[in-house]
């Protein structure tokens, strides 16, 4: 639990790799928002594979259940009282998903200020603006090619964009802004968050040192990985290894 207030509770979860999660439902509606990893969610509306930046809203009761893949998956759920947020922002669907783009890019925003203590005015606030903005926004599948840039990446997270605009038949300013456009996040941003899922696998799930570690995710050194997670994760790859004692499901 990060933070608990009258009217909603904020926490991180984390899964093991392979882990399944059985279907359950909540009494509050909840958001839950990516953080790192991958995971295939099942709900009454379909089943999607989710591995990028992307939140998934839940109606109260809306049952679901997810089975993560190989490197884990760790999410920020912001379970709240309809009447605590106030106003009628709730989507209507028992079960709403958005996948890259500009929701994509606030729930990562959101993310990081459930991360920093917010008081209660100040995540009300925040969870306001981001579902007035979201329900705004149209649900659209990704395009065809980032499928194929998101591969390329998870096999060799130091391509240059040249590289990866040759994959994509494009030229490589044009892959670098549409690319943050359908995603939610730059090419450089997932490289970095690719290195760091790899690592937290190995952190949370084996017994190997930090720059053995640092080395096998494609880290310049152990202080290039510091660095990097302190930026995308808020804290230090030695906070991350003490967090196997708190993950949700053993794996099975």
């Amino acid at each position: 639990m990060l933070r608990s207030f009258s009217g909603a509770c904020v926490r991180r979860v984390i899964d093991r790799s392979h882990a399944r999660v059985p279907e359950h439902a909540h009494d509050w509606p909840v958001l839950s928002l990516f953080v790192i990893g991958s995971y295939l969610n099942e709900t009454e509306v379909g089943t999607r594979f989710i591995c990028g930046p992307s939140a998934v809203f839940y109606c109260a009761s809306a049952r679901h259940r997810n089975a993560t893949a190989a490197v884990g998956f760790e999410q920020i759920e912001i379970e709240f009282d309809p009447s605590w947020l106030g106003g009628r922002l709730l989507p209507c669907p028992p079960v709403t998903l958005w996948t890259g783009g500009r929701v994509a890019s606030e729930a990562r925003c959101l993310a990081r200020v459930c991360q920093s203590a917010p008081r209660e005015d100040e995540l009300r606030a925040a969870l306001q603006r981001f579902l007035e903005g979201a329900r705004q926004e149209p649900a659209r599948e990704p395009a065809s090619w980032i499928g194929a840039i998101n591969a390329r990446l998870r096999d060799n997270t130091a391509l240059r964009v040249s590289d990866l605009a040759r994959v994509a038949c494009r030229h490589p300013s044009w892959l670098g802004s549409a690319y943050r456009q359908a995603t939610g996040e730059g090419l450089t941003e997932t490289a970095a968050r690719l290195r760091v899922e790899r690592a937290t696998h190995l952190l949370r799930e084996t017994g190997e040192t930090l720059g053995s570690i640092a080395a096998a995710a494609g880290f310049c050194d152990q202080s290039h990985m510091n660095r990097t997670f302190r930026r995308i994760l808020g804290r230090s790859p030695v906070t991350v290894r003490e967090e196997r004692r708190h993950f949700r499901q053993a794996s099975q």
